[in-house]
């Protein structure tokens, strides 16, 4: 006679119950070199959203890139001869939480002044 072999099976386990959805929000990264044209942006771009009584997180100031850059002054000889300059980025960063259409249709049709770039996530 053939031995029978029962299969082990492992428990069942429970679900787990289901997390609610993570809110939405907006990031917005805005960097410029010059800082009043920043500071004006940022301003404008935060009007735009509380009119459309959105929940805004900032601005939050980063740190300024600031990239250095040593030339010669001369060409040939006059090695000690030299010139520093130097660009510097300022950056600002804006949550914007739960954005209604609206408010993404009223921060897409907005106009900038130029040496503003802006980086806009969703998370």
């Amino acid at each position: 006679m053939p031995t029978e072999t029962k299969k082990k099976t492992a428990p069942k386990r429970a679900k787990k119950p289901a997390e609610p959805a993570a809110p939405q929000r907006l990031r917005i990264k805005v960097r410029a070199y010059e800082h009043k044209v920043l500071d004006a942006s940022v301003k404008q771009i935060l009007d735009t959203a509380l009119r459309y009584d959105a929940k805004v997180a900032g601005p939050i100031p980063l740190p300024t890139e600031i990239k250095k850059y040593t030339v010669n002054r001369s060409t040939f000889i006059y090695k000690d001869a030299r010139e520093q300059f130097e660009m510097r980025v300022h950056k600002r960063v804006i949550d914007i939480l739960d954005p209604s259409p609206k408010v993404i249709e009223a921060l897409t049709n907005l106009s900038l002044p130029s040496g503003v770039t802006i980086d806009v996530k969703m998370a």
